[in-house]
């Protein structure tokens, strides 16, 4: 398998790409999507970089593992191909962000390729998955390159927003500067972090614009 990324994300992250672990992890990833059913399909594993440009980057959205449902990953964190019914946690971000924005609709489809891009990489610790088995290729080591993206783009940006939602992603944003960056942190939006006031009233969508615009930044536009 080859896991070409697109040239700016290849350059900034070069070095981890020959350490020996990614070499493994994608010898055996060969192996998981030959011999068993496997989501993303291969094209999107690394759709989240190839929606959104390095030199585009403005927000980091980290989610924890593809959607494991026949037809559900696209290989954007929260995300779900156009059709598909539109899960608990994405439901509830979409609830949040109408709070927030004061809109007065919610979306009919779960896909966020617009908010890609626009410059908000959606990035899951975990980029695959085998069908109906939640987090069973944490062995693969994702961890170690997503741990190394989040690392790579705290040091060699500036002015970027991360949004951590819930203890998972709250760790592996642990390593960010937050002296550079604009760093909002929450409960998680599945529903029984959301129903026990971890997640609404966050606000995170607006704090995020306000922040892109003081930096000269244009901000976001949340609409799917």
């Amino acid at each position: 398998m080859q896991l070409q990324l697109p040239p700016q994300w290849e350059a900034l992250l070069s070095n981890e790409l020959e350490k020996p672990y990614f070499q493994e992890l994608k010898v055996q990833l060969t192996a998981e999507y030959q011999n068993t059913k496997c989501f993303p399909p291969e094209d999107l594993i690394l759709a989240a970089f190839d929606y959104c440009q390095l030199a585009d980057l403005k927000l980091v959205i980290i989610g924890q593992d593809p959607y494991h449902g026949e037809g559900e990953a696209n290989g954007l964190a929260f995300s779900v191909n156009d059709g598909v019914k539109i899960p608990p946690s994405l439901r509830n971000i979409f609830r949040e962000l109408n709070d927030d924005l004061e809109q007065l609709f919610m979306p009919t489809s779960g896909n966020l390729e617009k908010w890609a891009k626009q410059g908000v990489l959606l990035l899951n610790a975990g980029l695959t998955v085998r069908k109906d088995q939640a987090n069973s290729h944490k062995h693969l080591k994702w961890n170690l390159f997503t741990d190394a993206v989040i690392q790579e783009i705290s040091t060699q940006k500036e002015g970027i927003v991360f949004m951590l939602w819930g203890a998972f992603a709250h760790k592996k944003g642990s390593k960010i500067d937050r002296t550079k960056h604009f760093v909002l942190e929450s409960g998680h939006p599945s529903p029984l972090s959301a129903n026990q006031g971890k997640w609404f009233g966050n606000k995170h969508f607006s704090k995020a614009n306000a922040y892109l615009e003081a930096k000269d930044k244009k901000p976001i536009d949340w609409s799917v």
